[in-house]
């Protein structure tokens, strides 16, 4: 009877704590991509907590649209940008078909270190003499556009840019053609010289424009101090571009960028917020033992404004705080 007994007490105990479990939910990307990467990274940080139960789920189209799946309370944490998470959480953003989502919270940001890319193939710099977007929208010159598919962030990139001198790329004007399509195709369209011009937003080493530059001669485009200063009022942040990130760039680029950051609802509870928080920050080596790209992330600035986009979650800020990490 004794042993029944303490058998029943120990069920007990172990179903109470299973009661009291904080059970988790990552939405991500499918299996292979940056996000699936990230995600597990995440999960791998958070399973270091006792008594917190984590899992994937591939619910996630992209970065762009991942403030709607914490919205609609698909999952409980998901990887976005933090420039799409602003936008999310208090425009929306219109040609991405994404509402407004004033939900969304930010726990940490600056996982990575993406930047707007732009690039004329050689052949048009030498055709034309133009060298700028400034000098390009000036005069008005003819350019063939070639940028990724409506809701990817390369093309919200592209469209920001010419948005800065108040032009619509889903209607341009007369003297810009545009085509959307695959990685694959813009290089390849590139290097047939098809295409003059590409915008995108992507990291160093990224495949297909380390392609591209290695078998085709391109331009790699400085944008002006006052161009990266209205982007920046729109949400990106400085990044440099050392020389040599991709074949034939002799010159450092200055451009601007807009990092991975991880999002929450504002409904998480504070506590739970503040603990995978903690997870985080104090489980940097699991982050850059799973993908190197995460060595950027720095716990001290990961909850700036600038990299955070959307607001601070309490709990995620209580920690910085304690920390004296910023907290913005």
């Amino acid at each position: 009877m004794k042993k029944l007994i303490a058998l029943a007490l120990v069920l007990c105990m172990m179903l109470t704590g299973a009661a009291f479990a904080e059970e988790l939910l990552i939405g991500t990307q499918e299996t292979g991509t940056a996000g699936y990467t990230y995600a597990t990274a995440i999960m791998q940080c958070i399973q270091t907590v006792e008594g917190y139960s984590v899992s994937l789920v591939s619910n996630s189209s992209g970065n762009v649209s991942s403030p709607v799946l914490i919205q609609e309370g698909e999952c409980d944490i998901t990887v976005s940008n933090s420039a799409p998470a602003l936008w999310a959480a208090t425009t929306g953003i219109e040609s991405a078909e994404i509402p407004v989502c004033p939900d969304v919270r930010c726990i940490a940001g600056g996982l990575g270190k993406d930047f707007i890319n732009v690039m004329f193939t050689q052949k048009y710099v030498n055709d034309t003499g133009i060298k700028t977007i400034e000098e390009l929208v000036e005069k008005e010159q003819p350019v063939r556009l070639i940028i990724k598919k409506n809701g990817s962030f390369g093309e919200l990139a592209a469209e920001r840019v010419f948005g800065v001198f108040g032009i619509d790329i889903n209607n341009p004007p007369a003297w810009i053609t545009v085509e959307k399509t695959s990685g694959g195709a813009i290089k390849d369209g590139l290097s047939d010289d098809n295409y003059d011009l590409t915008i995108d937003h992507i990291g160093a080493g990224q495949a297909n424009t380390t392609e591209l530059c290695l078998n085709h001669a391109m331009y790699d485009v400085q944008l002006s101090d006052e161009t990266l200063a209205k982007l920046c009022e729109q949400g990106y942040d400085y990044v440099t571009v050392p020389a040599g990130t991709w074949n034939g760039q002799d010159v450092e680029i200055k451009t601007v960028g807009s990092q991975q950051c991880i999002i929450v609802s504002a409904e998480m509870d504070e506590e739970v917020a503040y603990q995978i928080t903690k997870a985080l920050c104090e489980n940097r080596d699991i982050l850059v033992n799973t993908s190197a790209v995460l060595a950027n992330f720095d716990p001290a600035v990961a909850g700036s404004k600038a990299l955070t986009g959307c607001e601070l979650h309490p709990g995620a800020a209580r920690y910085y705080k304690e920390m004296g990490y910023a907290a913005e």
